[in-house]
């Protein structure tokens, strides 16, 4: 593992860099942002899994410690997760990284910033990620879905939790129009040509419908999107990382991997 001091655009993001003993180079890379609510910083079990990813994907993992809220509120996140996918296409050599062979992932705010940096790749015109690997993303702000009303008081995050980390998120006054995709990734006008998605839900999770949803738009706009909505979650449930149910989705997840780096 290597710490790495990200420069972009006059920002410096820190990161982890993950290389698997004895990858060879022009090796694929997996982008991480972790969840948290926009405020809290990597859990123990985020390192765990990032460090699976690489060895089991056989890639690098570049792990991101991109500002958090409320002292860094939005659009600073988004901003720092796009600097860090920036940086790695434009390094990718230097790092032994086949830019042609870089996808991102997020759990929860991170799946957000993940869909948020396709989002942002695809309008500036640049390299898009070849995969979106979003964990029971928060890609919908202010919905209304039938999940976010009936899961108001369940474990790790309910619409309750929502609400207060959107309070601590969001800057005061309104939000740019033009940057409003980039919170809310399901407002976005289009999503044709956006990377092929692993969209993962829990069960009992306020944010499974707005999850649902986005899958359906991107299927809609002609994105290829596997949906793998668990039975018997809650938001997070990958926290115990040895249990039957988190180690079937990790097989799911590494072999969508897999398949985005074969490109096919």
């Amino acid at each position: 593992m290597e710490q790495k001091l990200l420069a972009v655009g006059g920002k410096s993001v820190p990161a982890l860099l993950y290389s698997p003993e004895g990858i060879k180079e022009n090796a694929p890379c997996l982008i991480v942002y972790h969840g948290g609510g926009f405020v809290f910083p990597a859990a123990p079990y985020h390192y765990t899994l990032a460090r699976e990813y690489a060895l089991r994907a056989g890639c690098k993992v570049l792990f991101v410690k991109y500002r958090l809220a409320p002292k860094y509120p939005f659009p600073a996140g988004v901003e720092d997760c796009f600097a860090a996918y920036q940086y790695a296409t434009e390094n990718a050599a230097e790092w032994g990284i086949d830019e042609k062979r870089i996808a991102v992932s997020g759990d929860s705010a991170g799946g957000c910033l993940a869909a948020a940096v396709c989002l942002i790749a695809k309008e500036q015109g640049l390299k898009l990620p070849c995969g979106q690997m979003l964990l029971y993303p928060a890609v919908g702000a202010n919905l209304e879905t039938e999940s976010m009303k009936k899961y108001v008081d369940t474990p790790m995050c309910n619409s309750r939790d929502v609400q207060k980390f959107s309070r601590l998120y969001l800057p005061k006054g309104e939000v740019d129009k033009k940057l409003y995709p980039y919170l809310s990734p399901l407002e976005a006008k289009e999503f044709k040509d956006l990377p092929r998605a692993y969209i993962e839900t829990a069960e009992f999770d306020c944010l499974r419908d707005g999850a649902i949803l986005f899958a359906e738009k991107l299927k809609k706009d002609g994105v290829e999107v596997e949906l793998n909505d668990t039975v018997g979650t809650m938001h997070a449930f990958d926290i115990e990382t040895e249990s039957p149910i988190v180690r079937g989705c990790v097989e799911k997840r590494i072999a969508f991997l897999k398949k985005c780096f074969r490109g096919k």
